[in-house]
Formats: C-alpha cells, structure tokens, sequence
C-alpha cells in the first residue's frame, strides 16, 4: 500500500515540490502540473481492468489506486501493480472512497455495467473526469443521467469503444474512416441498411445466456456481496451471477448484445451521421425470454425516420455467405471491405476514396482532452445515443415485441411496460 500522501509530504518536507501530485491539488481542475502528468484510479479490478490500454501507469497518467469489493481481487489488483508496473497502490474496498480521494484525477469504470450510470454520475459530481467501459450505461434512463451530470459539472468523459476512430473494424478489414467518406459521398445511395452479423464478420456472443433457476450458495467470504448487487435486485448468490459470467442476467448486463453491441453499433451511428439522433422503431425475432435470465435472439431490427436501418443477425438466422455489410440503392460495401457500385465490381475502391473529401477530425487523445477541457471523439452525448440502441433492443427482448421509440423525448410511445425499463427501480439507498 501507498503511504498517506499527506503522511508524505509532511516527512519530505521541501522536498513535496518534487512528488508527482495530482492537478487539481496545484489549482483546480484545468490546472496543468509542472510534470505534466495526470492520475487516475481503477473501479473493478476482475478482468476486464487489466486490459494493456487500461492497466498502466506512464509518464502522461500514472495509476494511484484500484477499487474492488472482491478482497481477493483488490489485494491482487495492489501486489500486481506493485509487481507489474513499479507503483504503490491506494487500495479501497468501497468506490466512493477512490472517487473522494484527492490524488486522483480521473476515474476509470471496469465494473459490470449495473454501476456503470451511478458510479458515472458521482464521479462527475467530485469533480472527477470518466474513462468508462461499455456499454455506457445499462438502461436509457441512467445514460441520460450521466450525460446531464457530466455537462453540468464540466468533466471530460470517455466512452471506452475505439472503432469509430482507430483499429480495423472486425470482419470489414479496413478502419472506419474509408466506411464514412464512402457513405458521405453518396456513392451508395440512400437510405442504407447495415447488416451486423457472422456473415458479414460480426459474430455476437450467444455464450453469454443466463442460467435458470440457479441453487443459491454460500456466499464467499472475500466477496461484498450486498455491496456487488449495489443498486440491483436482491438474488440469492450463485457464483454463475458474479464476475465473469454477469452479463447473462437481465439485473446487471444484456448478454451478447450487451456485452458486443455498442462496439458494433457505435461505428454504424457515425458512419451513418446519425449521433445526434436514434431509431424511431425495433423489432425482433427472438424466443421469449425468461424475466432473470437473458437468452438467444435470431433477428433485431432497427428502422431511422428517414427508412435506414440497422440489422441485427444472431443465433438461428441463416443469412447467404455473402451478404452486404452497407447496401445501399447504389451500392453495397461487402466483408473485406469488397466493395459494387452501380452493379459492378468496383476493385479501385481505395483510389476512389483517396480522392473524397476527409471526415472532420476527432479528438482521440483522451489524456490531452482532459487537459485542455475538450470533448473527447466518443463522449457522453454521442455514446448516449449508441448505447440507447443496445438498450432499445434489449428493451424490445425483454417485452418480446415490436417498439416504437421517440428519439427527442427518449421514451417509447404508447408503451407503458417498455418505458418503465427506462428508469428501472434501483434498491435500498442507491439512486440516480
């Protein structure tokens, strides 16, 4: 463990002018540090918080303390840090105390995505910036609050999916930004329909399907496990509910489409030019699904105002080999990014979009968003709207028939059981 950083300072005396310090301690938020260098602490320390691009500690953000309710996985989470990456670690069992602790500038969430809105929010209102992982939120209702609480406090949040700006995007073989100069030029017509599906290279994660009936266990005795559920609805314990294997119950993930769509879906909404907006209708061709735990799903499909749509294939929908990734009246984009216009093979594809005007930039640097206080490429009102559409189509499985959806009030219509998934009762003291 870290000693008390005011222990520190009180010890080294003159020499406190040359510990690393957070920036807000120099001056507020905005305040760049003489060293130029940001801190940050991890919520979740399971798996996902030990991904390369997360689990670091550098010259331009250094870690300063992880968060678990898992005792086994905290202690881990403070050796390895130490082991790994050369830093002593604050380790804090309750959340709440690494977003009050002064030394820390940006919180990151790797929980399961139940805390995703809640733990959002209260870091916002400590005045902390947010790198969180998706999806961004589990209902609609707690993607709203956090967008309202990170505007109103002035932070800086990053959603944590990167295929809209970098990395070559699945089964396509190219990165996005070919995809988007292509669909704005008009070469493929409109209204298009994009195709998310095996085929196409997008295969989705039926492996995350709850189990009925679980038997309840004893719980643990490293795991707070009242603390785990948080906000969710009491259920006895079952190990098959907790770390690795949450996201096929409905309390706290969305099974495949939670865990891989806005990953997938995020991409097609700046493709398409649609951030600012969401489907105004879904539909699905699913089994009925059980009210704890989450099943497959053959078909989703989602239709924008103006006739595009997004089409989800899953588990039991066969579709031909080859089958577009973007159709449009003019043309179709295939897996491999093989490319027909007009009917015909349209093999110089690469030299035609070389020519066509570049996608405005984005800002893709979070480090240095922070620091200039600018809005990162995929943020809390953008990634609102990508996460909606997961949540539209989880809304839609769970009630096992078609939605109709209000894209500027946020509400379904006519639809009094869908919109009470909007804002889903939290339990006991926790709240939005």
């Amino acid at each position: 463990m870290a000693i008390n950083r005011k222990d520190f300072l009180k010890t080294m005396g003159g020499l406190a002018a040359l510990t690393i310090l957070p920036r807000k301690v120099l001056g507020g938020p905005g305040h760049v540090a003489p060293n130029d260098q940001l801190t940050k602490g991890i919520i979740g320390m399971g798996g996902i918080g030990y991904m390369s691009n997360h689990w670091s500690s550098n010259e331009r953000c250094r870690l300063v303390a992880v968060s678990d309710c898992d005792d086994n996985h905290l202690e881990r989470a403070v050796r390895l840090t130490k082991e790994r990456l050369g830093e002593d670690v604050k380790g804090y069992h309750l959340y709440r105390d690494l977003i009050n602790d002064p030394n820390v500038d940006v919180v990151h969430i790797a929980t399961p995505p139940h805390w995703h809105g809640i733990m959002s929010v209260e870091a916002a209102k400590a005045g902390k910036d947010i790198w969180c992982e998706k999806p961004m939120t589990r209902t609609i209702g707690e993607g709203k609050r956090v967008r309202e609480a990170v505007k109103r406090n002035g932070r800086v949040f990053r959603l944590n999916t990167w295929f809209r700006f970098k990395d070559t995007f699945y089964g396509l073989g190219t990165t996005v930004e070919p995809l988007k100069k292509l669909v704005d030029s008009g070469l493929l017509g409109w209204p298009l329909t994009v195709r998310i599906s095996g085929a196409t290279g997008f295969a989705w994660k039926f492996f995350w399907t709850g189990k009925e009936n679980l038997v309840p266990e004893p719980i643990p005795a490293e795991l707070d496990y009242d603390f785990w559920l948080g906000p969710a609805p009491y259920k006895p314990y079952n190990r098959h509910r907790t770390h690795d294997t949450f996201r096929g119950y409905w309390d706290y993930d969305g099974g495949g489409l939670g865990d891989m769509g806005q990953h997938y879906i995020d991409p097609v909404q700046y493709i398409l030019g649609k951030d600012d907006t969401n489907p105004i209708k879904v539909e699905v061709d699913a089994p009925q699904q059980h009210s704890d735990a989450i099943g497959i799903w053959r078909k989703i499909t989602y239709t924008y105002e103006d006739g595009c749509q997004i089409v989800l294939e899953g588990e039991g929908f066969e579709s031909g080999n080859k089958v577009p990734y973007i159709e449009g009246p003019k043309g179709k984009v295939f897996k491999g990014f093989e490319c027909e216009l007009d009917g015909k093979p349209a093999p110089d594809i690469m030299n035609i979009i070389a020519d066509l005007p570049d996608p405005e930039p984005q800002n893709t640097d979070f480090i240095q968003c922070v620091k200039n206080r600018e809005l990162f490429a995929l943020n809390e009102m953008n990634g609102h709207r990508s996460a909606n559409i997961v949540n539209m189509g989880l809304c839609a499985l769970r009630l096992n028939r078609t939605l109709h959806f209000d894209p500027v009030a946020q509400q379904f219509i006519n639809d009094e059981a869908a919109n009470r998934l909007i804002d889903q009762p939290m339990r006991g003291i926790w709240k939005l």
